[in-house]
């Protein structure tokens, strides 16, 4: 056999975050330039750098870089002498209406290795893979921008897309930059319904995007196909193209649909051996392990690893072999476990399972190790004991003197025991091939299991438990595909209200919501339990929310902290998702699609979620990194100055947030008075919410103040700067008037 390998929106800046900032207003005097004055030795420095490709267009037309002839793309920012500041720029106009893009990145620079340098064209028969070169050719056609790779799991469709997207951009070239290569994210709101136009459109730009494991479930596909024809269409028209990674059978046959020679079907597999052979060359740089994957021949002898890949096996397997013996120190101990875990013991759970047929006990015993791993081996025994329904084994002494000891036992199934614990920490992945093992082979155990599972998590100790076992129970779902394991641990939300647990559980789901088969249908599962009724529920979805769920999948986050702030009573979850909605805005390149969306919720749905997302965006009590970009950006721009008044309009029109209301209010005076905010500004803001609304309750109690409320200096003084509307005068001024 031979191998054969290839060897918008203007841009947000980022920002230096330092304790104390000074507010540098516009009209301060400025730094002196390096040009003209010394700089320290080692002066600290903050860059702003825009996202390349990046534009923005406000509501007034033209963005200020386009009026000026200059690219935002080449804006480079540097400030120096900064030393216990905070640099706040604002890179232009900001778009406040209108559709967000889905999130756009990088293609990963690991997978670009992997076609570079380490590309594989055979199949197990060494016969020609043509899905790639079939993918190039498709694309290299004159006005074609869409290919869809279709076929089966495991026929390797998405390297082949990106290997297609790299050859097919090396000579294209635009003002003298390479074609960009980026992958969408599916973030579509509602995943059974994909809106299309939220699709990215740069120029000279090749676009990934892989929906092989969510298109089964779109409810029109004919329709979604329909669309993404249409805008493939349209990014021909400036030089980008769209590679699109479908399943076996969900692309819709209609022959319309699909321009001609835009189908591409995956009919067979690259060879997973000579995968794995070429990582460990090209990628790892150890071609002496190659060595041993080496299948039987009449020239030599089978390697230590050659009996694993098979003909069948996927191209995944072949890379996930490479990477794990890549990985080894070398010695056999280190070998054998990475062979173990790449088998996901297979061979070592089979032989438990047959030496421990008649020995219901240790089966237990193995069960409840797993998820005690770690545990005093008589808490094991003890679990055990509790899942076979039974307290006591031996009811004699003869009984109980009578068998193997607890040791051996645990040791006979798999465990390792130091002292008086037991753990698998020495076998990777060995829990999860016991539960897969289990939930295969003995598939009535599912509900005694689970149920049992129930008792130790709320039981003494449990809590430290929730993270193993709710983990090892997302390995198992992940593997299985299975949703009910997930909808078991909704179970264990609803029943606790401890935050470490909820906390716990988020992580977990965290790392479901984000799995490449399962995480379509988690994700669904957030979005309805959003709208649970359960305070612990949609605590934890607020969590979810704000970890890497809310950067990989910003759009859907959105709409589940939406729903979760329109929560009628104010109360832990509210918090949460008011906390959630922060961090995301303060993330790198988040403030932008943060602010549409909040603003929208705010001014033209008038919800009780979007004052809320409104005010506590704006709160700058824990860190007034938001409101000091948002007033920023007004300065620049008056649309941006009206959105905030109009924001701050809609929230005193609904009574529900009052409270919130004046609690902002006081924090404004309070970073005003500090010098956090521009002083003028806030004054001008509020004057234009005065106008408006002086007889509602939180902007009367600051013009005029509350029976038995005192009121601290930054508010007094704040109000003392106000303009105040003359009938608020308390003597009327009477003219002509004279006394006798």
């Amino acid at each position: 056999m031979t191998s054969e390998f290839g060897g918008g929106p203007p841009p947000w800046p980022q920002f230096t975050h330092k304790p104390q900032p000074p507010w540098r207003d516009e009209s301060a005097e400025q730094a002196p330039s390096s040009e003209n004055s010394p700089e320290p030795e080692n002066p600290p420095e903050a860059e702003a750098r825009p996202t390349p490709g990046a534009e923005t267009v406000s509501e007034a037309g033209q963005s200020e870089a386009a009026a000026s002839g200059s690219d935002p793309r080449s804006v480079d920012i540097r400030v120096v002498g900064n030393q216990n500041s905070r640099i706040i720029v604002a890179a232009g106009p900001v778009t406040m209406f209108g559709k967000q893009p889905l999130t756009v990145t990088d293609l990963a620079e690991s997978e670009l290795r992997v076609v570079r340098q380490a590309w594989v064209f055979r199949s197990p028969s060494a016969e020609p893979v043509p899905t790639a070169s079939d993918a190039v050719d498709s694309l290299s056609a004159e006005g074609c921008g869409l290919l869809v790779l279709a076929g089966p799991a495991g026929y390797g469709k998405r390297t082949a897309g990106i290997r297609a997207l790299w050859q097919v951009s090396r000579p294209r070239v635009a003002e003298g930059r390479p074609m960009g290569l980026k992958e969408v994210q599916p973030d579509w709101e509602d995943p059974a319904l994909p809106d299309m136009s939220l699709l990215p459109d740069a120029p000279n730009t090749g676009y990934l995007l892989d929906v092989a494991a969510e298109m089964s479930e779109w409810t029109f596909p004919g329709r979604a196909a329909a669309a993404l024809v249409a805008h493939a269409e349209k990014l021909a028209g400036i030089g980008s193209c769209l590679v699109v990674v479908a399943d076996e059978r969900s692309w819709p046959r209609d022959a319309p649909l699909v321009p001609v020679g835009a189908l591409v079907r995956a009919k067979a597999r690259p060879s997973a051996y000579l995968v794995a052979r070429a990582h460990l060359e090209y990628l790892y740089g150890k071609p002496d392990r190659a060595d041993w994957i080496a299948p039987k021949t009449e020239d030599g002898p089978k390697g230590r690893a050659g009996h694993l890949l098979k003909e069948d096996s996927a191209p995944r397997d072949g890379a996930r072999l490479a990477s794990a013996l890549a990985a080894v120190d070398g010695s056999d101990e280190s070998v054998e476990a990475a062979l173990g875990e790449f088998k996901e013991w297979s061979t070592e759970v089979g032989k438990v399972f047959k030496s421990t047929t008649d020995k219901p006990e240790d089966r237990a015993l193995l069960v409840s190790a797993l998820f005690h791993d770690g545990e005093d081996v008589l808490v094991i025994q003890d679990g055990a004991r509790d899942l076979l329904g039974e307290k006591l084994v031996g009811t004699t002494v003869r009984e109980i003197l009578s068998g193997p000891d607890l040791s051996d036992r645990l040791m006979g199934v798999g465990a390792k025991v130091s002292g008086r614990r037991a753990t698998f920490g020495h076998k990777p992945g060995y829990a999860r091939a016991v539960l897969l093992h289990l939930w295969h082979q003995r598939a009535d155990v599912h509900d005694p299991l689970l149920k049992w599972l129930d008792a130790v998590v709320s039981g003494k100790g449990g809590l430290r438990r929730v993270a193993p076992v709710s983990g090892l129970l997302v390995e198992l779902a992940i593997a299985e595909n299975d949703i009910r394991v997930i909808d078991k641990i909704k179970k264990w939300i609803d029943e606790s209200s401890d935050e470490g647990h909820l906390l716990l559980i988020a992580n977990v789901l965290i790392r479901a919501a984000e799995a490449d088969e399962l995480g379509p249908a988690v994700r669904t599962r957030l979005l309805q339990w959003a709208q649970d009724s359960s305070q612990s529920v949609t605590q934890v979805v607020a969590l979810v929310c704000q970890g890497d769920f809310a950067q990989h999948f910003p759009r859907q986050a959105l709409v589940r902290l939406r729903h979760i702030l329109g929560q009628e009573k104010r109360g832990p979850a509210v918090e949460l998702a008011e906390a959630a909605l922060r961090t995301m805005a303060a993330a790198e390149n988040q403030l932008p699609r943060v602010w549409r969306a909040v603003i929208r919720w705010a001014t033209e749905t008038r919800s009780v979620a979007g004052h809320r997302a409104f005010l506590s965006l704006l709160n700058p009590e824990s860190d007034p990194f938001v409101l000091q970009v948002m007033l920023a950006a007004a300065q620049r721009d008056t649309a941006i100055e009206d959105a905030l008044v109009n924001g701050w309009s809609a929230a005193l029109d609904n009574l529900l947030v009052h409270a919130e209301c004046r609690t902002l209010i006081h924090q404004w005076a309070h970073a005003r008075a500090d010098g956090v905010v521009p002083r003028e500004l806030v004054t001008n803001i509020l004057n234009r919410v005065i106008a408006r609304h002086l007889m509602s309750v939180p902007i009367s109690a600051l013009v005029i103040g509350e029976p038995g409320v005192s009121y601290d200096e930054a508010v007094i003084e704040l109000r003392s700067d106000l303009r105040l509307p003359a009938q608020l005068s308390p003597f009327p001024t009477i003219t002509g008037h004279k006394e006798g």
